[in-house]
């Protein structure tokens, strides 16, 4: 009747069923526990193997200094609005799906990709993955049954046109970069319902879909999800 992930309370439907992940950086060992309906409890210990990532070692030091006060006022209403749309948890069933692709094309980035400076300083992984179709305008489409929880049409400071579905569960998924988006707030969608187009919008060095999934704070690679491209 309950479930936890260590600490992470999880969520059941009718059933009992339920969906958990580990982020890139999580321990090797995990404890899952349940109350049963007569009261019983157990706890099973879960072993999680280890995996390599995409570490680029460079002989030069990370460029000193953060974001300044003026970024900021701007960048803070829309972490809020981020942040809101991923605590939705909106009633979907995408959760219990297969994946497919939202678009097909080169990887032109992995998730957990990450670059070590000189001194040892680590910048931050890259948190999804990349999908170069060679130029704007290619149709992506919904990897899975959501709610859109955010359709961002002005354009945020990194993400640009940034489009976030919801498949229930607490996972989600987001779409940056977009050069049109097809789909509003509030708006159920269903697996290979066109969304948007790939764009270059935000913080972007050229056209490309980049794909991110979130579990209740944890970031997930997509290519978990799906199946040979």
């Amino acid at each position: 009747v309950r479930a936890w992930l260590d600490e992470k309370p999880l969520t059941l439907d009718a059933d009992g069923h339920f969906f958990a992940a580990f982020d890139r950086d999580a321990g090797l060992t995990a404890t899952l526990r349940a109350e049963l309906a007569d009261a019983r409890s157990l706890a099973s210990p879960l072993t999680i193997s280890a995996r390599s990532w995409n570490i680029e070692r460079v002989n030069v030091a990370r460029t000193p200094g953060g974001a300044t006060e003026a970024f900021m006022r701007i960048r803070r209403p829309e972490l809020d609005r981020i942040a809101a749309a991923r605590a939705v948890n909106a009633d979907a069933e995408g959760w219990r799906q297969n994946f497919v692709w939202p678009a097909k094309g080169r990887i032109s980035g992995r998730f957990g990709s990450q670059r070590i400076y000189k001194g040892g300083e680590a910048g931050a992984y890259h948190p999804g993955l990349d999908i170069a179709t060679g130029g704007s305008g290619a149709v992506y489409v919904a990897p899975a049954d959501g709610v859109v929880t955010l359709a961002a049409t002005t354009p945020f400071s990194l993400e640009g046109n940034l489009l976030i579905i919801d498949h229930g569960q607490g996972l989600n998924s987001a779409f940056l970069h977009s050069s049109e988006l097809m789909v509003r707030e509030g708006q159920k969608v269903t697996q290979g319902q066109p969304l948007g187009r790939i764009g270059a919008t935000g913080r972007a060095t050229g056209p490309h879909l980049h794909w991110s999934l979130m579990w209740n704070g944890s970031r997930l690679d997509p290519l978990l999800f799906v199946g040979e491209m």
